[in-house]
């Protein structure tokens, strides 16, 4: 009676541990974040046509507001760079748009798409090129590996926001 209950628990144990294999498999998904300059100038809605275009599925999406303290312990990687204080200065002075977008080879698409963090090198048509205003103001984050994009989706999500 028992032995068909333990092998049907068996079998579910072993689908899970599959589907979540395959739905963080590295590479993806990243996390991005339109950041209070984009915000600002009302660049949410051109952005995110962009990231649909490029192909990428949004798998969670919030509108918030970072106060420092959060801010600086995202960016705590920097703590020790010279513009940290800036950085979390900037990115908790007004709303920003974060999301989880999910394709295959995702962070580095996004990266190609977003273009470098100077919007003066930027390639033309990128995120940065089209709508950052300097390295210090450029629209928008990507993660920058694989294990990263996970740590930083989990900063801002969690598992039951994620469609």
């Amino acid at each position: 009676m028992f032995s068909g209950f333990k092998n049907s628990c068996r079998r579910i144990h072993i689908f899970a541990a599959d589907f979540k294999k395959q739905a963080f498999m590295a590479g993806d998904i990243t996390l991005t974040m339109i950041k209070p300059d984009a915000v600002k100038k009302n660049f949410i809605g051109p952005i995110l046509k962009m990231i649909n275009e490029a192909g990428f599925r949004i798998v969670a999406m919030k509108y918030t507001k970072l106060s420092k303290e959060k801010a600086g312990e995202f960016y705590a990687v920097h703590r020790e760079r010279p513009f940290y204080g800036e950085l979390v200065d900037f990115m908790s002075s007004g709303p920003i748009v974060a999301a989880i977008l999910e394709k295959e080879n995702a962070v580095d698409d996004f990266r190609k798409l977003i273009g470098a963090t100077d919007p003066s090198k930027a390639e033309e048509g990128t995120i940065r090129k089209l709508y950052a205003a300097s390295i210090g103001e450029n629209a928008v984050h990507g993660s920058d590996s694989d294990e990263n994009a996970v740590i930083e989706g989990d900063f801002h999500f969690s598992k039951l926001e994620r469609f």
